[in-house]
């Protein structure tokens, strides 16, 4: 089996993955905190890529859309240890303390190795082969533990762990220009825009005077035919970073669209 999920309990999980690449697109309910003990990993958001090899430790905040690729390297599977920082468990850290900063930033957060947050992590391994349930409590204090430590060693923590805000209502049009390659479900893009999915609905068709789905197809063929014709990328390059779900419907789409399937396209713009 390529990929394998190992869990403590429902909030630490250790991920192994042996395959040529592992990719999904989020939008985390909680802030997902990660250390990478082999292989490597890129985040892709719209305005920013990150890039993390073995012995990185990051953290992800919810509510980001990113698309998230996995893969082996140096002969090593990806392997990672992940922790889920839930917001009630963080509103329990936090109640006795003043308001968070106002200048939190909604960014990829990387830590510089530190020998506190380097032990809590690589303590939980022994942990993954215990055959019994693993206790509760225990769990949380070693969560507990890995957000304080986070509080001591990183000053600007505060902002993002400490903010406990929901999306509000945004305007629809730059949001969805600059979030369109994220295949996520119309409730998620919803939610993130502060709307139910039937509003979400009725705001897109006034905004755009097209579906959702309708829109986001149309989007992700425009930018796949750029990035073939103009940048030059192959085709399975190009379907992961435009949003579709698998290769064949990718080249089914674009087929339908243009006329002709990717492949021609990019073997016309190789040979220029």
């Amino acid at each position: 089996m390529d990929y394998q999920v190992n869990y403590i309990n429902p909030d630490i999980k250790l991920s192994q993955y042996s395959g040529k690449l592992f990719k999904t697109e989020a939008a985390f309910d909680d802030h997902l905190l990660v250390w990478l003990i082999s292989g490597e990993t890129k985040i892709i958001q719209a305005d920013e890529t990150f890039e993390f090899g073995a012995g990185s430790t990051f953290l992800i905040p919810r509510n980001q859309l990113a698309a998230i690729i996995n893969k082996p390297k140096d002969g090593l599977p990806h392997k990672a240890v992940a922790m889920h920082l839930k917001t009630e468990r963080l509103r329990e850290i936090y109640g006795h303390e003043n308001a968070r900063p106002k200048t939190a930033q909604s960014k990829i957060f990387s830590f510089h190795k530190h020998p506190l947050l380097e032990s809590c992590l690589a303590s939980l391994i022994p942990y993954f082969e215990m055959q019994e349930n693993f206790p509760e409590h225990i769990a949380s204090l070693k969560i507990n533990e890995a957000v304080l430590i986070l509080k001591t060693i990183e000053k600007d923590i505060d902002a993002i762990l400490a903010d406990f805000e929901e999306p509000g209502k945004i305007d629809l049009l730059p949001f969805m220009e600059k979030n369109f390659m994220f295949n996520l479900p119309l409730e998620k893009f919803g939610y993130l825009t502060g709307r139910s999915l039937t509003t979400f609905k009725r705001d897109f068709y006034k905004a755009f005077s097209s579906t959702p789905q309708r829109w986001l197809t149309k989007k992700r063929l425009e930018a796949a035919h750029y990035l073939l014709a103009q940048k030059n990328k192959k085709p399975m390059e190009v379907f992961y970073e435009t949003g579709f779900e698998n290769f064949s419907h990718f080249s089914f789409a674009f087929k339908k669209q243009f006329g002709y399937p990717p492949s021609t396209l990019y073997n016309q713009t190789s040979q220029l």
